[in-house]
């Protein structure tokens, strides 16, 4: 396990994006989200881009932005809901870097998931459900797990950090640590 490069995963609103940028301050490493990246090379949203190209056109472009990310060390990269899922991905990420997965339950996702179309998977209640247990299953592939239910930030990152220090080689002695 490389711990020079961090992969945030989890399933939608579970706070990847926010870590990751937190975590990246902390570490001072640069932090990346797959999703905002697709988005300014698109030009569209994500809600956009699966409704007029699909989830498949999704997918092959998470598959692109992690291959743009995977020369870069020192980083932090927030990922899709969906893009650990990928079993191709899912071998990379877990040469490639530490792969962190946030754990919340559903019931707390549910509330931070907006309602006005921004998350096409999430529109049928049922269907979330199944999806939130398929993935969690593949999630639970990652190498460390972090039950990230109802804490600030600060204290995610902290978690973050504490399990990575217990998975020697260390995040690189040469960055400053505050």
């Amino acid at each position: 396990m490389t711990t020079d490069k961090i992969y945030l995963v989890g399933f939608m609103a579970a706070g990847k994006s926010t870590v990751a940028r937190a975590l990246g301050q902390r570490l001072h490493w640069r932090a990346e989200d797959i999703d905002e990246l697709i988005e300014r090379r698109d030009r569209m949203t994500v809600a956009d881009i699966f409704s007029r190209h699909g989830e498949p056109y999704f997918r092959q472009a998470e598959r692109e932005m992690l291959q743009v990310l995977r020369p870069l060390r020192h980083i932090v990269v927030a990922t899709g809901g969906g893009t650990f899922v990928d079993p191709d991905n899912r071998a990379m990420m877990s040469v490639d870097g530490t792969v962190v997965w946030l754990d919340l339950p559903l019931a707390d996702l549910i509330g931070r998931i907006p309602q006005d179309g921004r998350r096409p998977l999430a529109a049928d209640r049922a269907q979330l459900e199944r999806l939130y247990e398929v993935r969690c299953e593949v999630y639970r592939l990652a190498h460390i797990r972090i039950g990230a239910a109802r804490l600030p930030v600060s204290q995610v990152v902290d978690r973050v950090l504490e399990a990575i220090g217990d998975h020697p080689p260390l995040v690189d002695s040469t960055i400053r640590q505050t």
